[in-house]
């Protein structure tokens, strides 16, 4: 089987979503996936759903909690690096069929680690593993070498109209 690298970008709200969604079929096909969470650390529902599928799907966060808003301490370039470099490693094991880099896009455009860095992680992974780079701000050469990507866009939002995240539905 073929791996391909999937690119989930946009303003729009729906790109970890998707990736969720994507983990779960991969999960109802017997596959073991990886989650890796860049720029961010916090509980959320999906991540207290996701401990139904421990047996599957392994999670791991890099963030220091909340989401990086203004610029990156070097705490937090240095767990993203980390971070990074263990998925590296994940991929390479062959043990894990899906790999999702969530917000690898945004840790790239704050310089959490270089596009460089990212494309290695791509061009390296087996033949056979798939995988998943989500986040707003997509490089153009991580769009260029992605096989198939998707832009959400936004059309309307209630966060405009001063609706914060809902539990089960944001967050």
């Amino acid at each position: 089987m073929d791996g391909y690298v999937h690119v989930y970008t946009g303003e729009g709200k729906g790109k970890t979503t998707a990736a969720l969604g994507l983990a779960l079929r991969a999960a109802g096909a017997g596959w073991k996936v990886l989650i890796a969470q860049f720029a961010k650390s916090r509980d959320s529902s999906e991540l207290a759903a996701l401990e139904r599928f421990a047996d599957l799907i392994t999670v791991h966060q890099y963030g220091r909690g909340g989401f990086i808003t203004g610029a990156p301490e070097p705490a937090d370039v240095d767990r993203a690096r980390r971070g990074l470099a263990e998925c590296n490693e994940a991929i390479a094991s062959g043990e894990y069929s899906l790999v999702i880099l969530d917000e690898a896009n945004v840790a790239v455009k704050l310089g959490l680690f270089s596009v460089d860095e990212l494309l290695a992680v791509i061009d390296g992974r087996p033949r056979g593993v798939e995988l998943v780079i989500t986040g707003r701000d997509a490089h153009a050469r991580v769009i260029n070498q992605a096989d198939l990507v998707t832009e959400m866009r936004e059309v309307k939002h209630y966060y405009n109209d001063g609706v914060d995240g809902r539990k089960g539905i944001e967050k």
